[in-house]
């Protein structure tokens, strides 16, 4: 295609499918002229625009399949296609391949109906010096080869009109429609081509002819082989070119050809591509802030006064805690002496720099994707691709049996007898069913958490580990909690994927969207609001519910009257917060590329071991295209539900894991290549498809983006320890609270932890407790009030101090970031100012070329007729 944007034309043009044929008509079958890399039919002058790939039934199977496939072929002849079938020369006798041609005239008039738009002036406006012109000599390293891939030319382009065709630059008319448009003109016909009619109900498209199997497939062909250059004088190769300087693993470090790639497979794909690019590079930044800050906190955990005190034999190895359940013993604080060194290197005032920095990125993020997409739609003539330009859906048309009048247009218009209205509610209400089920088995989980806690702390200081010894101090009870806890979620995750994916596909079928964007739209909501609570509903319990509602020794609160509620560690739950961060975002990454890599590949090779296939068989380029995967019916949907995730991870709970972004970026580096491999080797070429941006994943983003904030500020206020060590430092460590002369974080742990009377525990009758005799203090993870004080176990003030201190954090940082996200988004604007004054210059051109031909029309038939009547005038005299 070609780079430049146009107006529309206020003409909206409406296609019916033309009638079924009154007899069928069968399309010229020719053998196979032994030109493999061929992209034509066997006269070499008409190229293949598409394939359709049937069996050829036996007799019993004929009236049900055959007619139909006879009948469909037909209407695509009438609506002016050219057809030639071909047998399978892989040794699969039965196979058959139908290659469909589109004339000039055909492509000519449906180019208007999709209102594509083509070259009609080179642009002539200066480029603008690019600012990474002067670190060219080592940018340069970069780029794809400017030998194999050139840049393209310019064009102001405005959409195609078959009756002017002289306003546009044609100079040949074989390459005027690019290979991808040429495609995505005769998917529209095949999606629209009627094969029956059964009443008063027509059926068409090639979407319920590969369902019911009367075709097997359906597709645009390769141009040549990944890895091999074709043979063929006037092939492009741009899938070989692809292949070597974007898909191979050796050009992991080259920017993408996105250009080339939107010409390949169409806008779609492209602005993907483009996306996860841009998102790449931008993390990039936040993942050189997040290793700093990890640093940051390695190298001071030793060196973290309160960390000294948990490990220090004179002080936390003589502070008793109370047991953290009904059956569980008494223990040391120094006990916990790794995990509090662990907790530091995430729990530190770094951590707190490092998620106002994460606030500001998302924004910048944001902003300039959206100049970056603005850039993307000018280049791609897609700024003014609307959703009317969008035909509808074949399933909306077929299942639209009924017509009403439309207010605005006063044309009738299908519609369904069921309104989109109750169909929406049953849709929202199953899908309410399903996040009650995912809440469901996060209680479930939890329920887990609490029964076997207390096994482990029972059987881990027990038992004796002598061949686990050096890990034995790593291995405390809430560590192995926390990890198993995490494995169970995370699969149980992965489960409940697979169930809600088809119900979700159900509902919206149900539903009946009338566009593929409408489709698509409904689908991904519905998709992500259940991705969302699946994946991040064990994150918001570590964060914001365990440890915070579990009473007091002597006085716990049980969950469902049985189960104790789980405490945190002494430094907090912030490093189980990680854990579960660190298994489900890792896991869940692994999976994905191996299920990605892997499966295909695989599919691919049983493939061409049943049929057969050996490398020294000369085999037609569409038999090779058929041979590989199918493309998905929902395209990239799960490729950006995936990174949305991901993009969730990282923003979310970015305070308690500054590793985030990093781990990201090392999967998104990975994840192009892997896409890049995977669409260009393993997969059928997909149908071109326009876009002008990344469609409801936009809102998505930028919902997550305005959470993140809420996320991060209660992290650090209710998760982490970082403001009671504050309050503590600032207040309660020196006068009149505190003995000490300045302020210092000496005393801390001591402070933040209340005591109980081992007399106040209610009997219970268990072998496993064992109170040692001269013990008769425990202390606890609270602010209350010692035993024998008038008001004991009740909070102290030093409670309060802290929750006021926690509330007013949340509200500045809140005030303060999201007023700051407000003055960027205010100060970049969307659009830059370049890109501007291009369309500007285009809509001029536009109407000028287009009012001076109107003119010459008008000019021409106003002389015609004043010549006329001169002529007529003077014969009557």
């Amino acid at each position: 295609m070609f780079n430049k944007y146009d107006v529309m034309e206020e003409e909206e043009y409406e296609f019916h499918p033309v009638d079924l044929p009154s007899e069928p008509c069968f399309s010229p079958q020719v053998g196979f002229n032994d030109k493999p890399d061929s992209l034509f039919f066997n006269d070499g002058v008409r190229r293949i625009d598409f394939v359709l790939a049937y069996e050829d039934e036996d007799k019993k199977e004929y009236e049900k399949r055959h007619r139909r496939r006879e009948y469909f072929e037909a209407s695509l002849m009438k609506m002016g296609m050219e057809l030639e079938a071909t047998q399978s020369v892989s040794g699969y006798e039965k196979l058959m391949f139908l290659k469909v041609h589109m004339p000039w005239d055909v492509l000519c008039t449906y180019a208007e109906v999709l209102h594509i738009k083509l070259p009609i002036q080179p642009n002539d406006m200066p480029a603008r010096p690019s600012p990474l012109r002067f670190f060219s000599c080592i940018t340069k390293h970069f780029y794809p080869d400017e030998k194999l891939i050139s840049k393209e030319s310019e064009f102001f382009t405005a959409p195609f009109e078959k009756d002017r065709q002289d306003l546009f630059c044609i100079k040949d008319k074989d390459l005027f429609f690019t290979p991808s448009m040429r495609s995505r003109m005769a998917y529209y016909i095949l999606s629209r081509a009627p094969y029956d009619i059964r009443g008063n109900i027509k059926k068409f498209g090639i979407t319920k002819l590969l369902d019911s199997g009367v075709y097997k497939a359906a597709y645009p062909i390769h141009d040549c082989r990944f890895n091999v250059k074709s043979q063929e004088p006037e092939c492009p190769n741009e899938r070989y070119l692809l292949y070597e300087e974007w898909a191979h693993p050796k050009s992991f470090y080259k920017i993408q050809p996105l250009d080339l790639i939107r010409n390949y497979y169409g806008e779609k794909i492209g602005i993907y591509f483009a996306w996860l690019g841009f998102y790449t590079r931008m993390l990039t930044w936040a993942a050189v802030v997040g290793i700093g800050c990890f640093i940051y906190g390695y190298y001071t955990r030793d060196t973290s006064t309160w960390s000294k005190e948990v490990c220090d034999p004179d002080i936390g190895g003589k502070i008793v805690m109370c047991p953290q359940c009904d059956t569980c013993q008494y223990w040391t604080l120094n006990s916990t002496c790794n995990t509090s060194k662990n907790l530091c290197i995430f729990d530190n005032f770094g951590t707190l720099v490092f998620a106002v920095f994460m606030s500001v990125w998302v924004t910048l993020f944001l902003e300039f994707w959206k100049r970056y997409q603005a850039e993307l739609e000018y280049e791609w003539d897609t700024v003014e691709f609307l959703e009317q330009e969008e035909p509808p859906r074949p399933e909306y048309e077929a299942k639209c049996i009924y017509e009403r009048k439309n207010p605005i247009t006063g044309e009738k218009v299908p519609y369904t007898a069921c309104g989109r209205c109750v169909r929406v509610s049953i849709g929202m209400t199953t899908v309410i069913f399903w996040i009650m089920l995912i809440l469901a088995s996060v209680v479930a989980i939890t329920v887990y958490r609490l029964a076997v806690f207390f096994t482990f702390s029972r059987e881990l200081r027990n038992t004796n580990l002598t061949i686990a010894e050096p890990i034995k101090e790593y291995v405390t009870p809430q560590m192995a909690t926390s990890v198993t806890a995490s494995l169970i979620s995370f699969v149980v995750i992965m489960i409940l994927n697979i169930l809600y994916e088809r119900v979700a596909i159900w509902i919206t079928d149900f539903e009946l969207p009338r566009t593929k964007t409408d489709y698509e739209n409904s689908l991904t909501l519905k998709m992500f609001l259940f991705q969302f609570v699946n994946y991040y509903s064990s994150c918001f319990y570590i964060a914001f519910a365990k440890g915070k509602a579990v009473g007091h020794p002597g006085k716990p609160v049980y969950l469902l009257g049985k189960y104790r509620n789980e405490e945190c560690d002494p430094g907090g739950c912030l490093i189980e917060l990680t854990t579960q961060l660190a298994i489900i975002m890792g896991g869940k990454a692994i999976w994905n590329n191996i299920q990605e890599v892997l499966i295909p590949w695989l599919k691919n090779l049983i493939y061409r071991h049943c049929v057969h296939v050996t490398s020294e068989k000369v085999i037609p380029r569409w038999e090779q295209d058929y041979q590989l995967q199918p493309s998905s019916k929902l395209g990239l949907f799960y490729e950006y539900l995936e990174m949305a995730i991901q993009f969730g991870f990282v923003t979310l709970f970015v305070a308690s894991f500054p590793l985030a972004p990093a781990l990201a970026l090392l999967n998104n580096i990975i994840e192009i290549r892997v896409d890049a491999w995977k669409i260009t080797t393993q997969f059928r070429r997909d149908v071109p498809e326009k876009a002008q941006h990344i469609g409801a994943w936009q809102p998505i983003l930028q919902g997550i983006t305005i959470l993140a904030v809420v996320t991060n500020a209660m992290i650090i206020a209710f998760t982490s320890d970082m403001i009671p060590r504050l309050v503590y430092y600032w207040s309660f460590s020196v006068y009149p609270y505190g003995n000490n002369t300045e302020n210092t974080m000496k005393g801390y742990i001591n402070s933040s932890l209340s005591v109980f009377s081992t007399n106040d525990f209610p009997p219970v009758d268990d072998e496993y407790i064992h109170t040692p005799p001269n013990l008769t203090t425990c202390r606890y993870r609270d602010y209350r009030f010692p035993p024998g004080h008038q008001r004991q176990y009740e909070y102290n003030m030093f409670y309060w101090h802290v929750i006021a201190a926690k509330m007013a954090f949340i509200i500045v940082v809140e005030h303060i970031v999201y007023f700051t996200k407000f003055i960027l988004a205010y100060i970049i604007p969307d659009v830059p100012y370049a890109v501007k004054e291009q369309i500007k210059r285009e809509k001029y051109l536009t109407q000028v070329i287009l009012h001076e031909t109107n003119l010459k029309l008008v000019s021409k038939h106003d002389l015609s007729s004043h010549t006329k009547g001169y002529i007529n005038l003077k014969h009557f005299f």
